[in-house]
């Protein structure tokens, strides 16, 4: 079988044909978009075929042979071969429990089908007779044959044909109608599953398979000529020859480098092979640019093109962006005015016009409407912004209005700051779902930018940073005069004021907070991830979910 650009057809793993007959979806994933995690389990079946391997070459059995046919379309790598009553026999080994019927143990469909296909690559490369594969499910303890009969042909034959047919398409199959398949999937953080299943039954009570924190930690490089270097696995910090800090390479999901740290070559391309993202932040606090390793798979990018080249979706999605924003302003300043002590006159007339724009835009027609309504609503809450400043902090320290490029005052400094690492982590996000950044339903594209993680951000800024900032101001955290530096007007944070601010930032993003949609808790780091995954959800899945997070 050949494309139509005269091509051969890729060659299907057989692994694959195991994900296949577990769950389409799960086969699509991984062989078409090419999205796989390492989960404990992987990691612990590959420790099992390691001590299996070492032990049977030890012995002087084990025989793992890479097998490939353009006839049956199949490549892969038999966990070993045996040689049995004169026949050649394919062995499989899962650390897992064998299918029970009764009390005889059998091999799982999945199992079947991958030794049945191991079978019929081996009978073509010896040219001989293969009567059976074999499954060892050592959590039994037990050896399980599978007839390589003209039933379990016809499966292999029918499951290449439709991987191929998957392999050509651009949708995603369907989540799987059996949700028990789902608990034990090393992808349902991708597919969320669960999520899909709640946007289409409201009523439906999601199980928790999106994780609730971030594993890989953002390393923040501050300190002035500092340099960033290779050590076999791991990178290390240096300043002046001395070193200060080293990092496992699997332990960084990110590296920050504030102002001109220097970075080796070498630790770039330890960066890249390792899925490390490394992005640039002037002195002045802005976001200059960032790499990370590879392009989103063309599936993901062309849906994501299809469906923001509809109006009709980008409004709906601008709309729901802008609700939830604005939404979230209002219940910030309504808590936050709690207590006749708090309430000003100012606070009040604030909270009566978010709640009149909030009505506006529920009747808006056309994104330019929805972008005057929601910049009025903002202009609104930054103007209230300093009720909610204690009345003891130093002037110096005051919000008096936004302002930026550059900022003219510390508590500006702090905002545009916090933005900028806030970028980056919804940066990080966007590229780690596979999006394009470039193409965004809300922003106009004016700047470098990418209009997507504008759109995205705007979701994060009050709940992530400004509640952040607004908080350690009245903690009186800050010195007006070694946090910050100023010149010619400008007003930025001192390397004394960037590392407490990153520290802030890091301390946000590990706290919790319940989705009040999907209902369970997750760390702000996960919920920036789950958000861009919803929105994917928008082309991708089951519509609805997105942009529904408020402030309680």
């Amino acid at each position: 079988m050949t494309s139509e650009d005269n091509s051969p057809e890729p060659l299907l793993r057989v692994m694959s044909l195991h994900a296949l007959s577990y769950c389409e979806r799960l086969f699509y994933l991984e062989e078409v978009e090419e999205i796989r995690i390492a989960d404990d389990s992987v990691y612990a079946g590959r420790t099992l075929h390691e001590e299996l391997k070492q032990a049977e070459e030890e012995a002087g059995e084990w025989t793992s042979v890479e097998l490939a046919s353009e006839t049956l379309g199949l490549i892969g790598k038999t966990d070993a071969i045996r040689r049995r009553d004169g026949a050649l026999i394919p062995y499989e080994h899962k650390r897992g429990h064998a299918f029970k019927e009764g009390k005889v143990a059998k091999a799982w469909p999945a199992d079947a089908l991958q030794v049945s296909a191991y079978g019929m690559l081996l009978e073509e490369e010896s040219g001989r007779v293969v009567p059976e594969g074999r499954v060892r499910y050592h959590g039994d303890n037990v050896t399980v044959r599978v007839p390589l009969d003209d039933a379990a042909r016809r499966a292999v034959t029918d499951a290449v044909v439709r991987g191929r047919v998957l392999r050509q398409s651009t949708e995603r199959p369907p989540v799987a109608k059996n949700d028990r398949v789902c608990i034990r999937c090393s992808l349902s953080p991708v597919c969320l599953p669960e999520e899909e299943r709640l946007a289409s039954n409201p009523k439906w009570e999601p199980i928790r398979l999106f994780p609730a924190d971030i594993e890989r930690k953002t390393v923040h490089v501050v300190e002035p000529g500092a340099r960033i270097s290779r050590s076999e696995e791991t990178l290390k910090v240096e300043v002046g020859g001395t070193e200060l800090l080293v990092f496992p390479i699997h332990d960084v999901g990110a590296i920050v480098l504030h102002g001109y740290p220097q970075m080796t070559t070498q630790a770039l391309h330890l960066c890249a092979r390792n899925e490390v993202a490394v992005h640039w932040i002037s002195m002045g606090g802005y976001y200059v640019t960032g790499i990370t390793p590879g392009a989103g798979p063309v599936q993901r990018r062309l849906r994501q093109y299809q469906a923001l080249s509809d109006p009709g979706v980008c409004f709906r999605l601008a709309r729901r962006l802008a609700l939830a924003k604005v939404a979230t302003e209002l219940r910030y300043l309504m808590r936050s005015a709690r207590g006749p002590q708090r309430t000003s006159d100012q606070l009040r007339e604030t909270i009566g016009a978010l709640q009149a724009s909030l009505k506006q835009m529920a009747h808006a027609e056309g994104v330019d409407v929805l972008r005057g309504i929601e910049g009025n609503a903002a202009r609104l809450y930054f103007a209230a912004l300093d009720t909610l400043v204690r009345p003891d902090v130093e002037p110096e320290l005051r919000f008096s209005g936004r302002n930026r490029r550059p900022p003219k005052d510390r508590f500006n400094a702090l905002l545009s700051f916090g933005y900028a690492l806030l970028y980056q982590a919804v940066l990080n996000a966007v590229l780690a779902v596979g999006l394009e950044p470039a193409l965004g339903f809300y922003h106009t594209p004016r700047s470098a930018a990418h209009p997507l993680v504008l759109d995205l951000m705007e979701l994060f800024r009050l709940p992530v940073w400004d509640i952040a900032v607004i908080g350690s101001v009245n903690r009186l955290q800050w010195n007006p005069e070694s946090d910050f530096e100023i010149a010619g007007g400008r007003v930025w944070l001192s390397i004394e004021g960037r590392k407490k601010a990153i520290r802030l930032f890091e301390d946000r993003l590990e706290e919790t907070w319940k989705h009040p949609v999907v209902g369970y808790s997750m760390s702000y780091g996960r919920l920036i991830e789950l958000e861009v995954r919803l929105l994917e959800k928008e082309w991708a899945g089951k519509p609805g979910l997105f942009g529904r997070m408020r402030l309680r």
